[in-house]
């Protein structure tokens, strides 16, 4: 486990970008694992900064997302689509076509776990995983459960979260209450996860993930069994 404490939130987002942007120099046609929230953004201005001054190149760069609410279409502004989109795939030379985000408008959601766990493996694995963390501990939309869910699954978002999003909403009731969310086992076959949290109010949580039991009520606890994990926070 690499732990990298940054001085700000500035500090924190240049400093993922970094091994974000190592991983695409090393291996141009790597397989990135996306998360969305308000954590990264930071993160993909950084990105898209560097690959404006011709630092990087994502031509060959294909990505798989996290997660996406069920319900919502791709052009809702609200849908993780239109986030990463709109906040990293318009400003870089992805191929649109590369980037994947589960469907969250799909007729058969269990079809749709399985679609998306069969795009990964024939994508041979995610060689980067950047996640961010909830306050119950949830990494992507893998809520605080008695097990730990391997695949693809659609999940009912716990209360905590829902109003941790509520604030994106006119109001709660529009907050979806179910999402479409990749396992456990997806994340932990990555072969680099970087995991990124700021805010004083995200302290609690790391120390309980990072060096309390391992255990599903603490879904994110899971990776300190990961191989190559890299956690870059700032508590300030």
């Amino acid at each position: 486990m690499n732990l990298i404490e940054s001085s700000d939130y500035n500090d924190l987002s240049r400093k993922a970008a970094n091994v974000i942007s190592a991983q695409v120099i090393l291996k141009p046609d790597c397989v990135l694992g996306l998360a969305t929230g308000s954590t990264p953004i930071g993160t993909y201005r950084q990105l898209i900064e560097w690959y404006n001054k011709g630092d990087i190149d994502f031509s060959k760069v294909t990505t798989v997302n996290l997660d996406e609410y069920c319900g919502l279409s791709p052009d809702n502004s609200q849908s993780y689509r239109y986030f990463m989109n709109h906040n990293l795939f318009r400003h870089i030379n992805i191929d649109i076509k590369n980037t994947y985000v589960p469907n969250g408008l799909a007729k058969d959601y269990e079809e749709e776990c399985r679609r998306y766990d069969n795009l990964i493996s024939k994508l041979g694995g995610i060689d980067l995983q950047l996640l961010g963390i909830g306050h119950n501990g949830h990494i992507g939309f893998n809520e605080p459960d008695v097990s730990f869910e391997k695949t693809t699954h659609i999940v009912h978002l716990d209360e905590s979260t829902i109003q941790a999003n509520a604030r994106f909403f006119e109001t709660i009731d529009e907050v979806p209450k179910k999402a479409i969310t990749m396992g456990i086992k997806s994340i932990m076959q990555a072969k680099k996860v970087l995991l990124i949290a700021g805010g004083p109010d995200k302290k609690g949580i790391i120390e309980r993930a990072l060096h309390g039991p391992v255990t599903p009520d603490v879904p994110a606890s899971i990776l300190q069994f990961h191989p190559d994990l890299t956690v870059v926070y700032c508590f300030e």
